[in-house]
């Protein structure tokens, strides 16, 4: 609900400025958390044998679609980035948004199968075929120039791995490997290299190669302590590129102040908190790498984004999650948030506690508690 609030605040003069309506993304945006909500509904209820049947069906889909990205005339190109696909109209769909959902679905149905026939004992039945095939998905996205998505599906292989109890060799030798293949593809990108040098910049540097990383933090520091109130953003008039997409934490920081920034900060704390403490108290393999591997995802997200928006880290165009604009980032991020709902659902506990919900259950229970009294006593 926050993200819907100040993806209408920060979009505004961005759609003003492309001859739309003032409420052009903002209505986007509402249609797809109400697409989400529903996605979200229906993965709180689905059974762990239908996610797990959805896994390798969703695998070969996100698959297909990040080749048929590469196709001319049916992949478009949006900031330099070869990672959509029209839907008629105003809509695009960036499938590579649902190789993460993909990869977490799968990677925790392989490693559940692997388990039950002790097999992650063995270093190759823990790499094979989990490396191999996020390898070739995180070779689709780079095609298309997506460093940011990569970076993200790098660390959900992480989160799984780590889960699955790796090795501290084995899980050294992956981070290496992945480590290498990062700064190669940095090295041969001069864009990539650039925004390298813009961490921690505070001047936009000779040819503005840091303009959106340095009015970023002129966005955070206008903010002060409590904001300068919702709407009265100065750096969404022009001056800070993608306000509502990736830099919308600047525009938080400076509408919301610090307060602002920091109630978003717990509540990634609070979601993520919920998603180890799902993983750490089932019994099921699958809900415990499904659980940690969506964790993973949205919390290294949000770090990711952060980062670039504080000048920590450098800006790779990834949306925060569950707070961006963008269609194609919050559905999946929803049906995983509505994921551990269900993980959640299928405690102990919480079916004890959802059991005294149903009809008469709770009255019955009550009932039984009292004591009878003799007669005449009130």
């Amino acid at each position: 609900m926050l993200g819907l609030v100040m993806v209408y605040s920060a979009s505004q003069i961005k759609a003003l400025q492309s001859g739309l309506a003032p409420t052009y993304f903002f209505r986007k945006q509402l249609l797809a958390a109400a697409i989400g909500t529903v996605l979200l509904l229906v993965a709180a209820r689905l059974p762990v044998k239908v996610l797990r049947a959805l896994a390798y069906p969703l695998l070969a889909v996100s698959a297909f679609l990040l080749v048929l990205v590469q196709v001319p005339g049916i992949g478009e190109t949006i900031n330099g980035n070869t990672n959509w696909i029209s839907l008629g109209g105003p809509f695009q769909a960036q499938p590579s948004e649902f190789a993460k959902l993909a990869l977490v679905l799968w990677g925790a149905d392989l490693l559940a199968r692997k388990q039950q026939k002790k097999l992650l004992t063995q270093w190759k039945h823990l790499l094979v075929p989990l490396v191999p095939v996020t390898f070739v998905l995180l070779g689709l996205i780079m095609v298309g120039g997506d460093m940011g998505t990569t970076v993200v599906l790098t660390f959900v292989l992480f989160g799984l791995l780590w889960v699955a109890g790796a090795p501290t060799r084995l899980f050294a030798g992956v981070i290496g490997v992945t480590g290498a293949l990062a700064v190669l593809f940095i090295k041969t990108s001069a864009n990539r290299m650039s925004r390298l040098d813009c961490i921690g910049a505070t001047d936009p540097g000779a040819n503005d190669q840091c303009w959106q990383a340095v009015h970023g933090i002129y966005a955070l520091a206008n903010g002060g302590w409590f904001g300068a109130g919702l709407g009265a953003s100065v750096e969404k008039w022009g001056e800070l590129p993608e306000p509502h997409t990736d830099f919308i934490f600047a525009i938080t920081g400076e509408e919301l102040g610090l307060a602002g920034t920091l109630s978003v900060l717990a509540l990634f704390a609070a979601l993520g908190y919920a998603g180890i403490r799902v993983a750490g108290r089932t019994e099921d393999p699958f809900v415990r790498y499904a659980a940690g591997a969506v964790t993973t995802w949205i919390t290294a997200q949000a770090v990711v984004n952060i980062g670039a928006v504080l000048g920590l880290l450098p800006i790779a165009g990834v949306p925060l999650p569950l707070f961006s604009y963008g269609g194609s980032a919050l559905l999946p991020t929803m049906f995983a948030i509505g994921l551990l709902i269900a993980f959640a659902r299928d405690e102990p506990g919480a079916r004890a506690a959802l059991a005294m919900r149903q009809p008469g259950v709770r009255w019955k229970t009550m009932r039984r508690r009292v004591k009878k009294r003799p007669s005449g006593e009130r």
